[in-house]
Formats: structure tokens, sequence, C-alpha cells
């Protein structure tokens, strides 16, 4: 599954990055490698961009980098400390 197709709040692990060469360097150079779990945050109100979450990042791309990241979509948790949680927090502190 592509990272394009999540909705806002799924969370999910990438499997590859498929991007050209420049983008896939600047995307992995940001930790997003194989492997890595994230949370969609939210998208911008007309779908593109996406913003995640992951490793106390957040990182948004535009829908066209998005679809060349695949990703396997993993369970919702309900706790805190998922990769939103540090996230909310920070903006309920005025930190982000």
């Amino acid at each position: 599954m592509k990272l394009s197709e999540l909705k806002v709040g799924d969370r999910g692990e990438v499997t590859s990055v498929a991007a050209e060469p420049a983008v896939r360097r600047r995307l992995m150079d940001m930790g997003l490698i194989r492997g890595t779990e994230f949370k969609v945050l939210r998208f911008a109100p007309l779908g593109d961009p996406i913003e995640i979450g992951y490793k106390g990042l957040l990182l948004t791309m535009r829908l066209k980098e998005a679809e060349n990241i695949m990703v396997e979509k993993l369970p919702v948790e309900d706790t805190q400390e998922s990769a939103g949680g540090v996230f909310s927090r920070m903006r309920r502190f005025g930190r982000s």
C-alpha cells in the first residue's frame, strides 16, 4: 500500500522508498527508512501535502512523493506515546 492512501490517524511502517534518487536520498537522510513506524497526523485542506510524525520528527511531503513510499498499515494504538502523542502535547504547550 502507498503512504498516500492512508488516512489521518493511521499508523504504518515503511517497507520501501522508491522515489527518484535525489528525493529518496533526502527522505532516507531524514530517517524515513525501511522499518520506520509513523503516524499520519494531517492533510492540508485541499489534500496536499501530508504530514507524518516519526522518531520525534514532523515531516510534510507532497502526495506525489508519498505515492513512492510503500508502507504496511499497522493497527491504531490508543496510547499517548504513539507517534502522534508527543506531537499533540507539543502543540498543546505551544511548541509546534
